[in-house]
């Protein structure tokens, strides 16, 4: 539910942004997702858990597009880096606050406590926004309707059926909602091409080299990085016995390491060229994930402690890699 609402909305989400300003979108969103984590921890039932983190995904959606709009359009070029540096030193730090904290919420206060957490987080920087962001000028846009119901639809019938084909055994079901979830994305990319007026997806952003394969570079390793974390997440607690403190300890060098050099990435990546960065940086995060595969395949024998080796590894390499993606 969380996920779907997420990934749905977003390409309309990051119009309404131009349409509306980034600011208003951002407070709006994280006022959603504040409000929608109170709703999950207080409820009393499945089915309004579900519909809470539906409404927090969301929210997450209001979010996220403005947070880059944000940032590239208050630096200018000659700064952009050291400002996505701390961006990517933000995103360092949260990948050991998040699993530490809630590790520690779920072993010692309960569940609901990983999303009463974000209340004071949500209240904080809501008011921090308010007084800190600027209020940039906003772009009157006419809204590709087609475009947004295609979109929507293609992506839900995808997202959808990937989520769901284990538990339907991939059968014919499952099968069908992919093949259509890409059909109606091949026909929402035509209406786009031919789309007179204002498409939600400007096909000639792609005409630029760098634009289009630091997409599919963040595509890329947006799927390799979220296809390890929770499953390794699940190898340590229930193969290796780790309680979820414990298993979130582990994270700690990628964490500590990624915060501590993206800065200094980001300052460098305004003087060099990102691909001096950047190629270095993927290649150590995917030494890391090999390392990691050959931790796990070694069983029970293998020593919890060489898997600080990797993890540390990988905090080098995000270091050097979602900073330039971001920019480039």
């Amino acid at each position: 539910a969380y996920l779907l609402a997420y990934s749905v909305p977003l390409l309309i989400t990051g119009r309404l942004g131009d349409r509306f300003g980034p600011k208003r979108l951002y407070l709006a969103g994280l006022a959603v997702f504040t409000l929608a984590s109170l709703g999950c921890g207080l409820s009393g039932s499945l089915e309004m858990l579900i519909a809470m983190r539906a409404i927090q995904g969301l929210g997450a959606a209001l979010v996220t597009p403005q947070t880059m709009a944000v940032i590239t359009r208050t630096f200018p070029a000659t700064q952009r880096g050291a400002a996505m540096g701390l961006w990517g030193a933000t995103a360092g730090v949260a990948t050991l606050v998040g699993p530490l904290a809630g590790g520690l919420l779920v072993d010692g206060l309960g569940w609901e406590w990983i999303f009463f957490i974000n209340l004071p987080v949500g209240v904080i920087g809501f008011v921090l926004a308010m007084i800190l962001v600027p209020t940039l000028p906003t772009h009157p846009h006419r809204f590709d309707l087609l475009g947004v119901a295609l979109s929507a639809v293609g992506l839900f019938l995808l997202v959808f059926g990937l989520q769901e084909g284990e538990r339907l055994g991939w059968d014919l079901a499952a099968w069908l909602m992919i093949g259509g979830g890409i059909a109606v994305l091949a026909v929402f990319v035509v209406t786009q091409r031919f789309t007179r007026s204002e498409p939600l997806v400007p096909l000639g952003l792609f005409r630029d080299r760098n634009f289009s394969v630091s997409n599919i570079g963040i595509a890329m390793v947006g799927l390799a990085i979220t296809a390890m974390s929770l499953p390794f997440m699940f190898y340590l607690q229930l193969a290796r016995g780790l309680s979820p403190t414990q298993s979130a300890l582990i994270l700690i060098p990628m964490a500590v390491i990624s915060g501590a050099l993206a800065p200094l990435a980001g300052r460098l990546l305004d003087r060099v060229d990102p691909r001096l960065i950047l190629v270095p940086g993927l290649g150590v995060v995917a030494a890391a994930l090999v390392l990691n595969v050959v931790l796990v395949a070694g069983g029970a024998d293998t020593p919890i402690w060489l898997f600080l080796i990797p993890s540390a590894l990988q905090g080098i390499g995000n270091a050097g890699m979602w900073g330039p993606l971001a920019t480039t």
